[in-house]
């Protein structure tokens, strides 16, 4: 079975999706795609991705004659099929390492939709990038001289600088890039840096670009919309002061946050577009080709983890039901649980969402340590050996991105759609990792490199 290729289904509406997760978790539990053999595995709507890339295009449509590369940032899904799918959407793809570049070439995003962001791009990474035609935003000055350094005249490759705005910190720390101390970009309020930026670009005619990342989820509209405000005025003073239009373009990034309370879908991309045209409306005016960064707002609505429950044990007063999702791919929740809180369904043995009195219970994962709890104290139906329990916002992030913890192998992950009829439809996006994967990654093929003949030694060792 495979999910349907078409444009999303004008009938397609997020107020469906609960019924549409319960729709797949329940075939999934009838068709082995989630059972004893495989206790963990994580669904994609791919109808509700289009849906959500037509919202994104249908927000910037209300300001005609400015372009617009809308980019997915692969990291948000890192998974070849994913972003095939966004790359038939026409996203572009915005990439921050040479992994990621890889696997946004293999899904078939052309050069000139792909964006290279990152704190430390190597000599060979730049070169890579610069030879593809892929842009690339330096972000630093040491950097910014390496590309000019790396470059050829003849190169397709649009070249920005990344600038921060240092407009503050959002409501997660760890997650804002715009904070006076922050690691990304040149930092535009330190003594003398504005007048450098604007000198780099007086220097370099082949310099177009401006790019800014105020941060991700935790960042209130207002403090994004400032944050790329404040770059917008900065391509100003610099086009006026070169006496040209050097800044041709503004990569305005991503970080629309995600309500993980219920299943709004908010703030919608609309509310941010109109944020922006407050803070910046000359942004709009059609000077300036506009990029976009968004992941996990496109995503993390549109997916779910199911997890069978292996055992349940009472202990201190609190039922604690034991599963196969926890901190391997909810890492996130798992050590951050209040920054970020994962809503959780629960399922019977079928696949059918249980009835019954709400009891307080914790949800735990296998890992081996303590806090390895993707949900505290939670008010379900009483959950049962052999029951199933989703995790809700999680198409973004949490089952591409793998934290490796106990060698727990991998879980598949399927994209589904519903037919004409109702049915679901499943197509596999990345198998279950197998434990001969999960051996030969941990050094099999290298088992007697300490201990053999060829062993390295060193004073004193016994041969």
């Amino acid at each position: 079975m495979t999910p349907t290729t078409s444009a999303a289904s004008p009938a397609f509406l997020p107020g469906d999706r609960p019924d549409r997760f319960a729709a797949a978790l329940r075939q999934a539990v009838a068709g082995g795609l989630l059972g004893e053999e495989q206790p963990v595995a994580g669904f994609l709507d791919t109808d509700g991705v289009r849906h959500a890339v037509a919202a994104l295009r249908d927000a910037f449509a209300g300001v005609p004659g400015v372009p617009v590369l809308h980019t997915f940032a692969a990291k948000a899904a890192s998974l070849v099929p994913v972003l095939r799918l966004l790359a038939s959407c026409g996203m572009g793809c915005e990439v921050a390492s040479p992994g990621e570049l890889r696997l946004a070439v293999e899904a078939g995003f052309a050069p000139e939709k792909i964006v290279l962001d990152s704190p430390a791009k190597t000599r060979a990474e730049l070169r890579s990038a610069l030879s593809l035609g892929v842009a690339v935003n330096a972000d630093s000055f040491d950097e910014l001289r390496r590309v000019g350094d790396l470059r050829s005249a003849g190169t397709a490759s649009v070249l920005g600088l990344r600038v921060n705005p240092q407009v503050g910190s959002g409501s997660i720390g760890a997650m804002s890039t715009a904070t006076a101390t922050s690691k990304f970009g040149v930092p535009l309020r330190d003594a003398g840096v504005r007048e450098q930026v604007v000198r780099a670009f007086a220097e370099r005619p082949w310099l177009t670009r401006l790019h800014a990342h105020v941060g991700s989820q935790g960042c209130p509209l207002d403090l994004i919309a400032e944050g790329i405000a404040e770059t917008y005025r900065l391509a100003e003073e610099i086009n006026a002061t070169v006496g040209a239009r050097r800044v041709t373009g503004i990569d305005i990034g991503g970080g629309l946050p995600v309500n993980f309370a219920d299943e709004e879908d908010r703030p919608a991309f609309h509310d941010y577009v109109t944020a922006l045209r407050t803070a910046a409306p000359g942004l709009f005016d059609g000077r300036y080709a506009l990029v976009t960064e968004f992941g996990r707002s496109l995503l993390a609505k549109n997916g779910f983890i199911g997890a069978r429950v292996e055992y349940t044990k009472d202990a201190g007063g609190r039922r604690i039901a034991l599963t196969h999702a926890g901190a391997q791919i909810a890492t996130r929740t798992v050590l951050m649980p209040e920054a970020w809180p994962l809503r959780v369904g629960a399922f019977d043995g079928e696949g059918r969402p249980r009835g019954g009195p709400p009891m307080v219970q914790d949800i735990a994962g296998p890992c081996c340590f303590a806090g390895d709890v993707v949900a505290h104290g939670r008010e379900l139906p009483e959950l049962r050996e052999g029951d199933f329990v989703a995790l809700y916002d999680t198409g973004a992030y949490y089952f591409s991105t793998h934290w490796a913890y106990n060698s727990l192998p991998r879980p598949a992950v399927h994209g589904f759609a519903l037919g004409p009829g109702g049915e679901v439809r499943f197509a596999p996006v990345r198998d279950a990792q197998s434990l001969d994967s999960l051996a030969a990654e941990s050094g099999l093929a290298h088992v007697d490199a300490l201990t053999g003949p060829t062993a390295p030694t060193g004073p004193g060792t016994a041969r």
